[in-house]
């Protein structure tokens, strides 16, 4: 039934181009390829797309949702005063039981 005017089932069997493809900053098939846009991470822009309008979005990719490779160790070095080069003294063999 190719006549129904319609935006329902019948038109889903005609859609097959891609308004969006995967987006090379944050992997989400978000890209707009017209608009060279990515409508999840603002990509290509400098700054990453957020809104406080949506918490759950910004919890999804905030500080802590990565490996956080410099981050998780610096509770540890501020406690040692971030001291660096220098060797913990040599600990006495038997111990004192």
């Amino acid at each position: 039934n190719l006549e129904a005017m319609t935006k329902g089932t019948q038109s889903f069997g005609m859609r097959h181009n891609k308004t969006h493809t995967a987006c090379r900053r944050c992997g989400r098939s978000s890209y707009h390829i017209q608009k060279s846009l990515c409508s999840s991470c603002g990509y290509p822009g400098k700054s990453m797309r957020r809104f406080n309008w949506s918490a759950k979005a910004k919890r999804r990719r905030t500080q802590g949702t990565g490996r956080m490779r410099y981050m998780k160790s610096l509770p540890r070095r501020f406690k040692n005063g971030f001291r660096e080069g220098t060797q913990a003294p040599a600990r006495q063999r038997g111990g004192s039981s």
